[in-house]
């Protein structure tokens, strides 16, 4: 045989071999479509599956409180806390007041002390002037003052002073 009848033979056997092969390929590109099916509807499955669990809201916890939920803060929700807003704004509020009123008591406090010790001062002052004041008032220091000042006037009374009762003009 020459080489010419050998490719033509093998060409024959190839076009009698192909309706053979494209059987198999026929099934095989069948799997491959029930195989892209299954994919899609799995994958289906799995979005639907993650877009249940993906929500937004928390997750319900349990209506035991422990110490590991407190501690963890678990308990702190965003559905607890939106719940609970008025609370807390009004505990701020509570806060700020309480804050507010002890400083100004504070510095009421200060302005009292400061007063205090003004009105000791002013006590000391007076009790010193009104010591001074008696001291230079007594009878032994005026008449001493009298004796060294020899242009005044005024001496001691040798008499007793006289009381002299004057009749009311309705009687």
């Amino acid at each position: 045989m020459s080489k010419k009848d050998d490719i033509e033979l093998e060409m024959q056997e190839t076009i009698v071999e192909e309706p053979a092969v494209q059987e198999p390929l026929q099934d095989e590109e069948a799997k491959l479509k029930d195989e892209a099916a299954e994919m899609k509807e799995q994958a289906k499955k799995t979005i639907q599956m993650i877009k249940e669990q993906a929500r937004e809201e928390d997750p319900k916890l349990t209506p035991a409180l422990t110490l590991r939920t407190i501690l963890g803060g678990d308990f702190l929700t965003a559905d607890m806390v939106r719940r609970q807003i008025w609370l807390f704004v009004l505990m701020v509020v509570f806060t700020v007041v309480y804050v507010a009123f002890r400083y100004q008591c504070q510095q009421d406090l200060i302005a009292i002390d400061k007063l205090e010790k003004e009105v000791l001062d002013a006590k000391y002052r007076a009790l010193s002037c009104s010591s001074t004041l008696t001291e230079k008032c007594r009878e032994s220091h005026v008449l001493e003052a009298l004796k060294h000042n020899s242009d005044s006037l005024l001496h001691v009374a040798n008499q007793p002073p006289y009381i002299i009762n004057i009749p009311e003009e309705g009687e």
